[in-house]
């Protein structure tokens, strides 16, 4: 699925992203707060959901060749970490969902 298309199932609001990534096929979401968790991961170009809203969830979605990182439950990422998705030209967005709602949101599109 298309990246844009699926992070509007989650009710997502885009804070960055270029036109090319908007277009990334998305196949994977990885609902985490631990980015320990997330580095064991194998999956190609998932989509990282989570509640963090610190450099360490970008980088980490960067290692491990992410599509895009979702914050969840209402948080906004503050300024810093929207500079540093751009230098990493790592799409960035947010949802008012929890987490356990957008996951479930995204799951089910990837579904179809």
């Amino acid at each position: 699925m298309k990246l844009k298309d699926l992070l509007d199932t989650a009710q997502a609001r885009i804070l960055w992203c270029d036109t090319a990534r908007e277009n990334a096929d998305v196949r994977h979401v990885v609902a985490a707060d631990l980015m320990s968790d997330v580095l064991m991961m194998d999956l190609d170009h998932p989509l990282l959901l989570t509640s963090l809203v610190t450099d360490q969830a970008l980088r980490t979605a960067h290692v491990v060749g992410a599509a895009a990182v979702l914050v969840a439950n209402g948080k906004t990422p503050p300024p810093e970490m929207a500079d540093l998705a751009r230098e990493l030209g790592l799409p960035l967005a947010r949802t008012a969902l929890p987490k356990f709602d957008a996951a479930v949101a995204l799951g089910r599109a990837l579904e179809k």
